[in-house]
């Protein structure tokens, strides 16, 4: 995407192509039984957040079964360190909060795409939580992620962006008062050469991992979920 920025030489334009191809790919999307938004739906959760830029976890609280819910999606405005912080409602399981971290494709301006934004994203963030005059996240939000047990779903954790970003909403609390989270996982490519590669992976994910307070599931998402189903079905 950078390159692609270069050449054409106007990255918002960039953003609007991607976001129609995104939009015209997910128009004839159907969700199955194990869709990770459907099956999240149902669950009384009150707070989404997403990196992704699609509105498909808006569109399963809209299809709950449970319960009726009206669900309210937001953006960051990463780009403006003046901004003042959006007033949200709090957040509740009928009126549940989709955060988009990196933008959404109804504002294409808004999407975090070349190497430039997620530079210009990390900065920012790091600023405005260093400063103390501003919040890098709405309250909901900084709320859910530093005082909640957290779920990553088809998220990298090795990912710098997540790690520069979690690593400074979470060193200022207490140790005694850090939450555990579960992080859906699956294992890198491994070497068919090196003698119990993926036994050796899990380990070393899971001693890393839990310097942060994060349990691991390794398996894909459909696996998890059925997992889940399954024991939901037994108690």
């Amino acid at each position: 995407m950078q390159y692609a920025a270069l050449v054409g030489q106007d990255p918002v334009e960039l953003k609007h192509e991607v976001c129609a191809y995104l939009k015209q790919y997910g128009a004839g999307r159907t969700p199955t039984g194990l869709d990770p938004h459907t099956v999240l739906a149902e669950f009384p959760i009150p707070t989404f957040v997403t990196t992704n830029y699609d509105d498909f976890m808006v569109q399963a609280l809209q299809r709950c079964q449970t319960e009726r819910k009206s669900p309210e999606a937001c953006t960051s405005t990463w780009w403006d360190t003046e901004a003042d912080e959006v007033p949200l409602l709090e957040p509740t399981p009928d009126r549940p909060l989709v955060y988009h971290l990196h933008g959404q494709w109804d504002d294409p301006a808004s999407l975090v795409l070349t190497e430039d934004d997620y530079l210009t994203y990390l900065v920012n963030m790091v600023d405005a939580r260093a400063s103390g005059v501003r919040q890098p996240l709405p309250t909901p939000v900084l709320a859910a992620m530093t005082a909640s047990p957290l779920l990553f779903v088809g998220y990298s954790l090795q990912d710098w962006n997540f790690r520069v970003l979690f690593h400074g909403l979470i060193r200022p609390i207490p140790p005694n008062r850090r939450r555990r989270h579960v992080s859906v996982q699956l294992l890198p490519e491994l070497s068919e050469t090196v003698a119990g590669a993926a036994e050796k992976a899990e380990e070393y994910m899971e001693r890393y991992l839990d310097g942060w307070h994060i349990s691991i599931y390794i398996g894909s998402t459909e696996d998890f979920f059925e997992e889940l189903l399954d024991r939901l079905r037994t108690t």
